[in-house]
């Protein structure tokens, strides 16, 4: 019998009412579960009472309604200031605030010096996937593995939940990292936008064009996966550097043919050509050594 289950569910603390805190308190309250929220505003926390939440007057006061305490605020800085004076002893706190891997680091040794357990999270969702089981949408959390494994299935009301370690900066490293690949395969959707833009070329039949071709090509992280696993950046490669490089010429001569700035490509295919110096033959994978600062290119295997 899990939580979500019983007749009675756990009460929990919800900090914070904003797009996704309020997503969050309804996916709870629809759940059964006795929910008392506080934000900032008061005002912005009615039309959440009106659906049954108890609204505190403080954070201190709402942190002590409830043993679980979920806190989604702006930024880090207003976690410790809702929090400060909070009794924090014997409270299981889960921050889904967006965050840096060390200040998630810091929060939970911040968290576990007042007596509390805390499990990170980084959201893998938008505000109207919470509560939608079909969304696709879930959560990265890492930190308390006690902590996660007794409160997993309330943590799984709103969204899927992913427990990626013990070092509470992995759910941020991890949201971090999904969220930079995304940002940069939408700087190449807009550039590809950008060149056909003055043709007459629609933009709605374009797009399936795009689409169908991104995703024949983001398979290539299994082979990207193997090989800096390896170490051996050679192994498998389809398109070497040296072939890539020459190819991204036409890139950007056909970028200046179509009045579009190169901007978004040229950092990465300048990134290619200081990797293709000594690693022609080897694939695209090894700009990983170029871009970790802790590692040196010629400590490179």
């Amino acid at each position: 019998m899990t939580d979500t289950t019983r007749d009675v569910r756990i009460p929990l603390t919800v900090l914070g009412t904003g797009a996704m805190g309020t997503a969050l308190v309804r996916a709870w309250l629809a759940a059964g579960h006795p929910v008392t929220v506080w934000n900032r505003t008061p005002a912005r926390a009615e039309a959440l009472a009106a659906q049954g939440a108890t609204v505190a007057a403080s954070a201190a006061e709402a942190v002590s309604a409830s043993r679980l305490v979920i806190v989604c605020l702006l930024d880090d800085a207003s976690v410790g200031a809702a929090l400060d004076g909070a009794g924090l002893a014997g409270r299981d706190l889960v921050n889904l605030t967006t965050g840096t891997p060390a200040e998630g680091r810091a929060r939970a040794a911040w968290a576990t010096a007042r007596g509390a357990r805390f499990l990170d999270g980084g959201i893998m969702a938008v505000p109207p996937m919470i509560g939608d089981a079909d969304s696709g949408g879930y959560v990265f959390y890492s930190g308390s593995p006690e902590l996660f494994e007794e409160h997993r299935d309330t943590l799984a009301v709103p969204a899927g939940t992913r427990y990626v370690g013990e070092d509470a900066g992995f759910a941020a490293l991890h949201d971090v990292a999904l969220l930079s690949a995304m940002s940069g395969m939408f700087a190449g959707i807009v550039h590809a936008f950008a060149l056909v833009a003055p043709e007459d070329i629609a933009p709605k039949d374009f797009a399936p064009l795009l689409v169908s071709w991104l995703g024949a090509m983001t398979g290539s992280a299994h082979k990207a996966a193997d090989q800096i696993g390896s170490g051996d950046y050679g192994k498998g490669v389809v398109s070497n550097l040296a072939m890539q490089v020459a190819g991204n010429a036409t890139l950007l001569r056909t970028a200046e043919e179509q009045g579009v700035s190169p901007e978004l490509l040229t950092p990465y295919t300048a990134l290619m050509e200081r990797l293709a110096e000594g690693h022609g033959a080897e694939d695209t994978t090894g700009a990983v050594e170029l871009l970790n600062l802790r590692r040196s290119a010629a400590d490179r295997p």
